[in-house]
This record gives C-alpha cells, sequence and structure tokens, in this order.
C-alpha cells in the first residue's frame, strides 16, 4: 500500500473551462457515420435515418462541440457532393481510407444531426487537394443568411436558416507525408495564410484551428510549429494538436505514464507558439485545439488486408474498431486530467472518434448500441468539470517507467464550479498496489462528499462487448469521507476516479428536496 497528500486550495487557479474542450470526432471512416449515427431502417432510426439510441449515448456522453467531416478524409473531399438531392450526388473513391463514399450523408444531414444530439457544429476545409476559393465557397454555403448565390442554393436546398458555423479548421495533418496534399511548412503556411484571410474577410467572427504537428514525433515537431504560426499568426485563434497513445509490447507502467507525454507536447507547443507571439511582438495569443486524442492500438490494423482493386473498394468497412479495457480508460481518463490541467491554453479538444471508430460508442447493424470502458470517464468528466480549473499541489510517491522514468503514483486535478461545489479527478498508476489518499480542504470550508466513483477492475483487461456490454461500469467508492476539513479516500491499482464535494448546506438542502419530490 502506498500514501499521498494533496492539497486543495480554491486560490490556486489554472484558468476558466472552455466547454468545448469536450468535443468529439466525425469522420467518414468506416462505420463511423454509416452504420453508426446513420442507419436507415434500424428499429432506432428516426425520420431522417439517423439511429436515436446512438443520439441519446451522444446526450449522455456530454459531447459539446463536433469536428466534421476528416480528418485524412477531408483532404480529398468536395463538399459540393454532399448536399442537393441524393440520388443525384455522386460516389466517389476515398483514397484515405481506400472506401467508397456514397455522400448519403453530407453538410445538411450532419448539421441536422448535430442539432438532434444538441452539439455545436465545426466543420474543416479542404487544403490537401483545393484551396481558398473551395473554403470560401463552403464558407458562403454555410454562414451567409440570403442573397448570394451559394446562399440561396443553400436555402433551396432545404436549410432556410445559415448553419452559423463558427469554429474552422485549415485542413488536417498537412505535416504527415500521409496526408493528400503533404506540404512543407513554409507551403502550408503560406496556404493557410492566406484562407484564414479570406475567411476572414467574409465572416471575420470565424474562429480558425491551424495545422501542427500530426504528432510529436513528428521529425519536424516545433520546427513546424514555428514556421506556420510565424506566416498565420495574426489571422488564426488555435493550433492543433493531435496525439494517440497505446500499450506496447508489455509495457503497462509506462502506458499507464501517458499524461506526461501530452503534458509534454501541451508545453512545448504552448513554448512554441508564446515565442512566435514574442518575436512578432503580439498582443495576441494562440490557443490550442487538441483536435484528435484517444487510445489507438493503430498497430492492430496494420496488417489489416487493404483491398487494391479500386473497384472493389467497399462502403463503410469496419476499420479500427478498438475494443477498449479498463487499462484503456484509466490512461483515457488520465489524458482528460492532463487536457484539463493545461486549461487556461487549451479551449477546444476532439475525442476522435465518437462511434464505431477507436470511439467510446459501439453499435451493431439491426443490433444494439453499447458504451465502451473509455466512455466513462469522459461523461463524469463533461458532467462534473465546471467552472475553473484548480492547480493541485501532490506529495507522493513514484513508479518505474522504461519511458518516462520514475513518474508520480498520483496524479490529478480540481474544479471549482460558481455554485461552490468541487470535482476531483485523480489516476492511480500503480500497478498492484492501493494508495491511500489524503486531501487537505480547510480552504473549501464546510464540505461533504456527494459522490464518489472509481473505474477499476480486478481484470484490467476487462472490456464491454456485444456480448457483455455492461461488464465494466463506475462503482461507489465508499471509502471517501470528509472529518475535520480532511478527505481520505483509497485508490485501487490502476483506477481512475471522479469525487464531487458539495457545500454541506446546500447538500443536506438538495437532500431534502429530493425526498420531497420522491
Amino acid at each position: 500500500m502506498t500514501a499521498a497528500r494533496i492539497a486543495l486550495d480554491p486560490r490556486f487557479t489554472v484558468g476558466p473551462i472552455d466547454r468545448r474542450i469536450f468535443g468529439s470526432f466525425v469522420e467518414h471512416l468506416g462505420r463511423c457515420v454509416y452504420d453508426g449515427i446513420y442507419e436507415p431502417g434500424h428499429p432506432e432510426a428516426d425520420a431522417e435515418g439517423f439511429r436515436r439510441d446512438v443520439v441519446a449515448l451522444v446526450k449522455e456522453l456530454g459531447v459539446t462541440i463536433v469536428r466534421y467531416p476528416g480528418g485524412n478524409f477531408v483532404s480529398g473531399y468536395k463538399w459540393e457532393d454532399g448536399v442537393g438531392p441524393r440520388e443525384a450526388r455522386p460516389h466517389r473513391l476515398d483514397l484515405a481510407w481506400h472506401s467508397l463514399e456514397t455522400n448519403d450523408v453530407g453538410l445538411h444531414e450532419f448539421a441536422d444531426w448535430a442539432r438532434k444530439a444538441e452539439v455545436e457544429l465545426m466543420l474543416a476545409v479542404n487544403l490537401g487537394t483545393r484551396g481558398v476559393a473551395e473554403a470560401l465557397d463552403l464558407l458562403e454555403y454555410s454562414n451567409v443568411r440570403g442573397g448570394s448565390a451559394l446562399s440561396e442554393q443553400r436555402r433551396m436546398n432545404g436549410a432556410d436558416e445559415p448553419f452559423a458555423v463558427r469554429m474552422w479548421c485549415l485542413g488536417n495533418e498537412m505535416d504527415g507525408p500521409w496526408q493528400l496534399g503533404h506540404r512543407s511548412a513554409a507551403d502550408y503556411g503560406k496556404l493557410a495564410g492566406m484562407t484564414a484571410k479570406a475567411m476572414r474577410q467574409l465572416d471575420p467572427s470565424v474562429q480558425l484551428v491551424v495545422c501542427g504537428s500530426s504528432n510529436s514525433g513528428m521529425p519536424t515537431f516545433g520546427a513546424w510549429e514555428r514556421e506556420v504560426l510565424e506566416q498565420t499568426y495574426d489571422d488564426v485563434d488555435f493550433i492543433s494538436c493531435h496525439a494517440y497513445y497505446r500499450e506496447t509490447d508489455g509495457d503497462r507502467a509506462s502506458f499507464l505514464a501517458s499524461a506526461v507525454d501530452m503534458d509534454g507536447f501541451i508545453e512545448t507547443v504552448v513554448a512554441t507558439a508564446d515565442h512566435v507571439k514574442s518575436v512578432l511582438r503580439s498582443e495576441k495569443t494562440i490557443d490550442i485545439s487538441f483536435d484528435e486524442w484517444n487510445i489507438w492500438y493503430a498497430a492492430r490494423f496494420e496488417n489489416d488486408e487493404r483491398i487494391t482493386d479500386i473497384e472493389t473498394w467497399p462502403i463503410a468497412p469496419r476499420l479500427l474498431e478498438d475494443v477498449y479495457t479498463v487499462t484503456d480508460a484509466v490512461v483515457f481518463g488520465g489524458l482528460l486530467i492532463s487536457l484539463l490541467k493545461h486549461a487556461d491554453r487549451v479551449k477546444a479538444a476532439s475525442l476522435a472518434q465518437l462511434v464505431n471508430v477507436i470511439a467510446p460508442i459501439m453499435t451493431e447493424p439491426d443490433g444494439a448500441a453499447w458504451r465502451q470502458t473509455t466512455f466513462f470517464p469522459f461523461a463524469l468528466t463533461a458532467r462534473l468539470a465546471q467552472g475553473t480549473v484548480l492547480r493541485l499541489e501532490i506529495e507522493c510517491g513514484t513508479v518505474a517507467t522504461s519511458v518516462y522514468g520514475a513518474v508520480p503514483v498520483i496524479d490529478g486535478v480540481a474544479t471549482l464550479a460558481d455554485d461552490g461545489s468541487v470535482a476531483l479527478f485523480v489516476t492511480n498508476r500503480h500497478l498492484t498496489d492501493v494508495t491511500d489518499v489524503t486531501i487537505d480542504l480547510g480552504a473549501l470550508g464546510d464540505v461533504v462528499v456527494s459522490e464518489c466513483l472509481t473505474l477499476a477492475d480486478e481484470d484490467q483487461d476487462a472490456s464491454n462487448t456485444r456480448e457483455d456490454p455492461d461488464r465494466v461500469a463506475m462503482h461507489v467508492n465508499d471509502s471517501a469521507s470528509v472529518k475535520d476539513g480532511v478527505l481520505t479516500v483509497s485508490l485501487p491499482a490502476v483506477s481512475w476516479t471522479a469525487i464531487s464535494l458539495t457545500r454541506a448546506g446546500a447538500f443536506h438542502a438538495a437532500g431534502r428536496s429530493s425526498q420531497r419530490s420522491a
């Protein structure tokens, strides 16, 4: 058994939470769209073909904004293919994922789905095989109320009101050799800068995300961010980060410390952006859109048979359908902690992806939809994390890792809502030992534990599947208690825990109100 001490003080603030940090990502990849959010003929399908059971799970997950339609897919996408009568829409070859795109779901349909799911729409423009003119056309079509050729075309296609898309991604992973239209930082920076200026001329209210590195292991990482920002700084609001993590070669200790890498990634990009700010003598600050992050076992799919005969490329094949374990979900929860710890600069994030493809929600054609293990940390954090992020002072032992050296056994963050309630999110990285945590709450006044839920299991590889969709869930952790301003809680090995603290008077009043209602 190990022990840890945490100091929590409402004066130790990081910054306010931008609710867009709880975003997600829907790409035309595998079964994310077709047989995922959209399945006409399914018993749960609505009149437009969208699965109501999936919409309900998206709402439960707490997603606030969704990035669409890619991803690698967007670099070969013609948005015009997905508007107008379905029977007139062309089938196109998707070079990114060796699939056939029917365009049954396009901008109008996805905007309708976003309204049903009560999420904001974030659009990506194609800067791989297209450029300034096409981005302007899409912006005019989406955001201009009427009176112009493209806005009137949108109205004729059934959307009288504009889609009013606020947040736009200027391409996707343009540093990656796998990307259609891949180019150097200098060439991409010029194109992104021209596109940003043009889009702002049309709609000055847009918020623009310029492509950062595809991951921190890219040979151009750092230099790419610097050069791109030097050419776009005055015309964009965010730079993107992308990161995926997985357990490799049975090295679970390093995997459990993945958030250490995410912390370093964010802090390096912030330092680079602030360097450019200083060089340019700008008063503006560039924030981060961490618009792709997740656990992804990409190596599992490297040997998948890719159909090389273009004439037989499938529609919505099963691709990248990872099944997540308890350990994956604990690491996932640690990544959420990392994003919150940097809430002063991470103002948006997109869990990649939402349904079926490396996703928290899974579906079967004509069948059920269910929650993966990673669903639970996201849903709880989105529900409980409100207001301002607080920095915790943590004293604890370390665990040895082959990748990151000695890392703290405990990681955590807290949030403070306007009503005075506090949420804590903590992870225990120890492979075998329970960690007893003592948290000094003296600066909060009289508070009580209103909720304490832990994700852990004797079988760290347990998962939720089509056959057993409820095998893994959050469990009440009844070890949590407050006495004399001190919270004590026991955290199982390889676990993620969320604790909600409420002012004592408010908690008891809420309890009486609940009893009267019952």
